[in-house]
């Protein structure tokens, strides 16, 4: 991991552990604060429930007050107060019962088949005991029971809220209950919604996290291809200066080469000759002489020709002078020998061209020329140069034995005439495309007339 990967890293991690901590803690909250409203909901609930089993047994009480005067061994009173009773309903599944202070069943709405049997032992499906605690809560003065009782309306066990309280003149219990299957289905209802609420607030916070991480992700990377385009393009006018300087520096020494030391050779070969001339060559004593002149003059005459080649390949003056069709047709013509012809042709207006550019290709075709003489064994190269009005093309095609151009780029040690190639082309806004197989090699560089 680098240092860019590492600082990316360093900023986006505090604010994910952050926004997961706060996400937590909201979380948590929002739990607490469903519970507390569900409980809030259910005793409010409870309590209107409460309010209203309360008011209904008072009615019911009420409506046979008057019978519980009568003596306590008056069966015919109680008759009727059951009769009463059973009558009084509310709603569909509300209703009185009557209990005895043993348990016994003396009277029951919607489930005759009780009365006359004793329940104090009867638990529901919870294990609670029903009628023990209904028994119970009478004797404490009246009050609420919660407990799981069959629902006429459907047969099915529910959860129900009685009110109980004591008749005492005749020891009854009378009492009565609401089904709270409704309040349990509201509620569960509710929990549904409120869990539902904060999953969507937990995916909001994380789709939220997510869009900055993303947000600091691609600014980050879009920074890093900035600063990366900064430094290619740094880079590449720092390549074009070397190579300036290599150019500059170049045409310096070919200069001298050629000015100075090359002038120097041709006068000291002309006085060489002037020496020979005035030996008399009838002494037979000058013969010596003349002849280790001779050779020195053939010695020199083989120096310059040296000098002269390295002039021209450090910096051909038609280049600067003529022009790049004419210094490649020179530099055809010096590489070109019996075993491998180089033919050369330009096309299109190759002329005003930006010197970069010039420089650029010129020693492209140097160093193509150079492999396919040396290393690809090539029986014929041809070189094309096409200018139009916006792009140059120089081509170099040999009949060598080629090369495998993928590996050669990925050596470490090999491919550097390649990559400098690529790199001069690059450094005037060009591109470089390389073909080679068993029957030769395709060089091809296209750079705009003009530097950009």
């Amino acid at each position: 991991m680098n240092l860019r990967q590492k600082v990316l890293v360093l900023a986006v991690a505090p604010i994910l552990l952050a926004t997961a901590a706060i996400a937590a803690v909201i979380y948590h909250q929002a739990q607490v604060l469903a519970i507390q409203q569900r409980t809030s909901i259910e005793q409010s609930h409870l309590a209107s429930r409460e309010e209203e089993l309360k008011h209904y047994t008072a009615l019911a009480t009420q409506a046979v007050a008057h019978l519980s005067k009568l003596p306590r061994g008056n069966t015919e009173a109680q008759t009727e107060a059951k009769r009463i009773l059973s009558r009084l309903s509310y709603g569909k599944d509300g209703y009185f019962f009557i209990y005895d202070l043993q348990g016994n069943c003396l009277m029951h709405a919607r489930r005759p088949e009780m009365v006359g049997q004793n329940w104090l032992d009867m638990r529901d499906k919870h294990g609670v005991p029903v009628i023990r605690i209904l028994l119970a809560q009478a004797h404490a003065g009246g009050g609420t029971v919660r407990y799981t009782w069959p629902k006429p309306s459907s047969s099915e066990d529910a959860p129900k809220l009685s009110y109980v309280t004591l008749l005492e003149p005749w020891g009854w219990i009378i009492g009565t209950g609401i089904y709270l299957d409704d309040v349990e289905a509201t509620l569960n209802h509710l929990d549904r919604k409120t869990c539902d609420n904060i999953n969507n607030m937990m995916r909001l916070i994380a789709a939220i996290s997510i869009a900055i991480a993303t947000l600091i992700t691609l600014t980050g990377l879009a920074l890093n291809v900035s600063e990366s385009r900064m430094a290619d393009s740094k880079l590449l006018r720092l390549t074009q200066r070397v190579v300036d300087s290599q150019e500059s520096e170049r045409t310096l020494l070919s200069r001298d080469l050629h000015d100075a030391i090359g002038q120097a050779l041709v006068s000291v070969r002309l006085e060489m000759e002037s020496a020979m001339s005035a030996l008399d060559a009838a002494d037979p004593a000058a013969l010596p002489a003349k002849t280790a002149l001779a050779n020195a003059d053939q010695q020199l005459g083989s120096v310059f020709n040296d000098v002269r080649r390295i002039s021209h390949g450090l910096r051909p003056p038609l280049l600067d002078d003529l022009g790049l069709a004419a210094a490649l047709r020179q530099l055809a013509k010096e590489m070109s020998h019996p075993g491998t012809p180089i033919q050369f042709v330009a096309s299109g207006n190759h002329h005003r061209l930006a010197d970069t550019v010039k420089t650029a290709l010129f020693r492209i075709a140097q160093e193509a020329l150079n492999n396919a003489c040396r290393h690809a064994n090539a029986s014929a190269i041809h070189m094309t140069l096409f200018a139009s009005s916006k792009r140059v093309r120089l081509i170099i095609a040999d009949r060598g034995t080629g090369f495998n151009a993928h590996a050669i780029a990925g050596h470490p040690r090999s491919g550097l005439g390649l990559r400098n190639m690529h790199e001069r082309l690059l450094a005037v806004g060009g591109t470089l495309r390389l073909r080679s197989s068993s029957s030769g090699t395709i060089v091809t560089a296209t750079a705009p007339r003009i530097q950009p």
